[in-house]
């Protein structure tokens, strides 16, 4: 059973194999990831109620929030790539981490921005230096860095493999982000949503922040997947221009 399962998942890892099955996906993620955000969000702005004490300052975690889960997220799928990338040498590995690595950077912008225009009101800064807030800073910093590495040779190869090691040794970063409101005295509220307890957050504010979080999760899916396609047939075109124009050249030689 366990070879039966490699060998299923080796298949569905094929670039061929995946350009057929994300051609399939990758309409319904965009169109569901879309239509659940905006309506999620028309619901949380609109339609449920402010916070008693931030009145409607509070509806920007519609976003802030699904944007702050997926940073971290997006930053362990960029993990799992490289750690497959560098155990079973899978090419798709790696062109999947490279196109993580700038969705999850543009992620964690967002996040940090609408963190920043959160807290002004609420802390009457736009930023301190405490535990929460500067580990999603270090993560947007590994994002670029990733992305700067697997650049900066020549052979993407070895960019590849030392992104790769980047990407896995940056993984201790996201306990910290996780448990830093436990762990320090910090500014940050602790997460409302738990798996062990009962949220903290109201009903009415709860249900729309889940299908938001869905729906962003759904877009942030689709984009990765749409620009893996784009790198696999990038790398196909490449590699057909190259073999004709050897081609071309052995018959210029031979004549």
């Amino acid at each position: 059973m366990p070879a039966r399962s490699g060998r299923t998942l080796h298949r569905f890892a094929n670039p061929g194999q995946f350009l057929r099955l994300s051609g399939v996906v990758l309409p319904w993620l965009f169109w569901a990831g879309g239509l659940l955000t905006a309506g999620s969000l028309l619901w949380g702005v609109f339609m449920a109620p402010g916070d008693w004490q931030q009145g409607d300052m509070v509806k920007i975690m519609y976003v802030h929030v699904p944007f702050a889960w997926l940073a971290s997220a997006g930053y362990f799928s960029l993990a799992m790539a490289s750690f497959v990338s560098l155990v079973w040498r899978h090419p798709l590995a790696d062109l999947a981490a490279a196109e993580i690595g700038p969705v999850g950077a543009c992620f964690t912008a967002v996040c940090l921005a609408t963190g920043s225009l959160w807290g002004k009101p609420t802390w009457g800064t736009w930023w301190v230096w405490d535990a929460r807030l500067t580990s999603v800073f270090i993560l947007f910093l590994l994002y670029l860095g990733h992305i700067a590495l697997i650049r900066a040779f020549d052979d993407p190869t070895r960019g590849y493999r030392a992104g790769a090691i980047l990407a896995l040794v940056g993984v201790i970063n996201l306990p910290i982000i996780k448990f830093s409101v436990d762990w320090w005295n910090t500014l940050h509220q602790p997460a409302s949503i738990g798996l062990t307890g009962a949220p903290t957050i109201a009903a009415s504010l709860l249900w729309p922040l889940l299908f938001s979080a869905i729906g962003f999760t759904l877009l942030f899916a689709a984009i990765v997947v749409a620009r893996t396609r784009a790198a696999v047939m990038e790398r196909r075109i490449r590699s057909l221009l190259m073999a004709r124009a050897t081609s071309a050249s052995g018959e210029e030689v031979a004549a």
